[in-house]
């Protein structure tokens, strides 16, 4: 029987230890907090996007554009949803985002623990790696208080993204000390921090809209809901969906500019005729800022308008008001990171090509997904496909 020892009680960790288990290895799960699945609670806002339904590569962006998918469809969307409804969660469909029915992700925490003890998973917590060592045909893997041999190891860590207590970067160290190479990594489906100084001016607006973003001159997509006007500089779903370009962009010394249409059901045309017809109906009692009150929110009003109200500058500027991308607001505040460990040196196993035996999983790798239940999947694919490989028999070569 194969020893499996796996790094990371998180979605990638706890999926790998169930399969690894399930296939016949000892497995042993280490996790630096009092409890494993924390991260898991605080997703989808506490209610858990498990996955979507609408999946395809392109949902998955890594510096390895290809690898992403080779490990998806070993472990598809089919595979989640009946592995969950195996454990009990009864899901239901926001518009392809798959929550639990219950909209609570300690449900979903509390399964993959319930499951991992059946299959007789030790679960050691307040546990921190310091090391893992290669010796003869096996490893040994060292904590601040004690050893854990075994045949293969499975980091997943994931990142230091989010507030959540325990989340590290001890899963890059690792990797690092195993010589492994690390795509720096990133805040990603965060807010973005912009390079003018008014943002505190408009703090706590919300409009709908559309947001571009162009880094150097190419655009790289859009988006379009709600966006928040933040102290600094600009967030929300449709902000983060951009972002891992964005920031990813600003730190490589690029230019990355969010473009953002606030009225977009107008064309320019439309929307100088509909602002030159409020001016003709009540300019002669309201000032320019009060012509606005009823189209924008108040505060938006007051960046946008000083002391002139005319028509093609504020169209010209609600159609294409541009942020200059100083990077992201803050990594704690980021819901992942983008980077991690480079997926060229792994197997499509996620095995180490330079110490076999030692595998990957999760967010520690270099791939991520927009919001929307894709993190979540490259987890419990990334998770499931790692814990199967270690589990099987064989010497390391």
């Amino acid at each position: 029987m194969k020893r499996v020892v796996i790094i990371g009680g998180g979605a990638s960790g706890m999926m790998a230890a169930i399969q690894a288990a399930r296939a016949g290895a000892a497995v042993t799960l280490l996790e630096h907090n009092e409890k494993p699945g924390k991260k898991i609670l605080a997703t989808g806002n506490g209610r858990c996007n498990l996955t979507n339904l609408v999946q395809e590569p392109s949902r998955y962006r890594s510096s390895q554009p290809d690898f992403p998918w080779k490990i998806i469809t070993q472990y598809p969307l089919e595979d989640t949803l009946a592995f969950f409804s195996e454990l009990g969660i009864y899901i239901k469909d926001r518009g392809g985002w798959v929550y639990p029915y219950s909209d609570q992700a300690a449900g979903v925490a509390q399964v993959l623990e319930m499951e991992a003890r059946h299959q007789k998973v030790k679960i050691k917590t307040t546990e921190e790696v310091t090391d893992i060592l290669r010796e003869d045909d096996r490893y040994l893997v060292k904590t601040a208080t004690w050893k854990y041999p075994c045949d293969s190891v499975i980091v997943a860590c994931g990142s230091p993204a989010s507030n959540v207590e325990g989340s590290s970067a001890t899963g890059y160290a690792l990797a690092e000390k195993l010589g492994h190479a690390i795509v720096k990594p990133l805040p990603s489906l965060c807010g973005i921090r912009g390079k003018d100084n008014y943002y505190p001016k408009w703090a706590g607006s919300r409009m709908d809209g559309r947001i571009i973003l162009e880094v150097n001159g190419k655009i790289i997509g859009q988006e379009q809901g709600e966006i928040l006007f933040t102290e600094y500089g600009i967030s929300g779903i449709s902000v983060f969906q951009l972002s891992r370009y964005a920031v990813r962009g600003a730190a490589e010394g690029k230019t990355a500019v969010y473009h953002m249409d606030l009225m977009p059901k107008l064309t320019k045309e439309e929307l100088v005729q509909y602002l030159a017809d409020r001016q003709r109906q009540n300019g002669t009692y309201k000032n320019p800022q009060e012509l606005l009150i009823g189209l924008l929110p108040k505060k938006i009003i007051d960046v946008l308008v000083k002391k002139t109200y005319e028509p093609e500058k504020i169209a010209e500027k609600l159609k294409d008001w541009q942020i200059s991308v100083k990077g992201a607001y803050a990594l704690r505040q980021a819901q992942i990171c983008s980077g991690g460990v480079d997926p060229e040196e792994l197997t499509d196993h996620l095995e180490s090509r330079l110490y076999p035996g030692v595998y990957f999983a999760g967010e520690v790798i270099d791939v991520d997904g927009p919001c929307g239940g894709y993190n979540l999947q490259w987890a419990w694919s990334s998770g499931a496909v790692a814990g199967k490989a270690a589990a099987r028999e064989g010497k390391i070569l």
